[in-house]
């Protein structure tokens, strides 16, 4: 659902500004994309939340949107074309010295996995393919999520399972001896597939004993104290 709300003034524009651009907090000068800021929406409800402020220069300079109804109605599109399933922002306005500023405010999503929406032109057919990619925020830029981590997420909906057998066993010491391992090298030492082996790894993350790296769009894992 998105719900609008004129002149709200928690928080405030200039203390959002003032704290510049981050994890939680994204300027746009303007929009014009549809499917962009739809990129940007879904890192937010798929990360920690956040608010993105159209009409803010990446400078900090408030510069104002030129149409109200305009960028309503691509953020409109990017809800209902771009994202599945839907998360639950609002939408409002600010006015600094006659500029209208619009702040989209991302709560962090239960219901991660959101999904990232295209339909790009194939070059080889000329046809309409669908592409759906998940994305999360890493500080200021939004970035394609690893296969382990929307794993995570989607696991997050379902109660936590552990068992704690040999081979749980000898893969924490392993990481004890050696730092990190993959889901692709844990499924090969443990002769496993990769769909068990990740879902081993996810549940040790969830119950506290690992912790989920990324780099380069590869998941990692590492014991959670180290």
């Amino acid at each position: 659902m998105t719900r609008f709300r004129p002149n709200c003034s928690e928080p405030s524009l200039l203390d959002l500004v003032a704290a510049g651009e981050g994890l939680c907090i994204e300027f746009k000068r303007l929009i014009h994309s549809a499917s962009k800021i739809a990129r940007s929406i879904t890192a937010f409800a798929n990360t920690s939340g956040g608010v993105i402020l159209i009409g803010v220069d990446d400078d900090r300079r408030i510069v104002g949107i030129h149409s109200e109804k305009e960028t309503l109605e691509i953020i409109d599109e990017a809800m209902r074309f771009h994202i599945e399933p839907k998360p639950r922002i609002e939408v409002r306005f600010e006015e600094f010295r006659r500029r209208m500023v619009l702040l989209v405010d991302i709560p962090e999503s239960p219901e991660r996995p959101h999904f990232h929406i295209e339909r790009p032109v194939r070059r080889d057919s000329g046809k309409r393919c669908l592409e759906r990619r998940v994305f999360i925020r890493d500080g200021s830029h939004n970035k394609a999520a690893s296969d382990d981590r929307i794993e995570l997420m989607l696991s997050s909906k379902e109660p936590v399972r552990v068992s704690f057998t040999d081979r749980e066993r000898r893969l924490l010491d392993w990481l004890s001896d050696h730092g990190r391992i993959t889901a692709e090298q844990f499924a090969d030492s443990a002769c496993i597939p990769m769909k068990e082996a990740r879902r081993i790894l996810v549940s040790l993350v969830r119950s506290g004993a690992l912790r989920l790296d990324s780099m380069n769009g590869i998941g990692s894992y590492a014991l959670a104290l180290r």
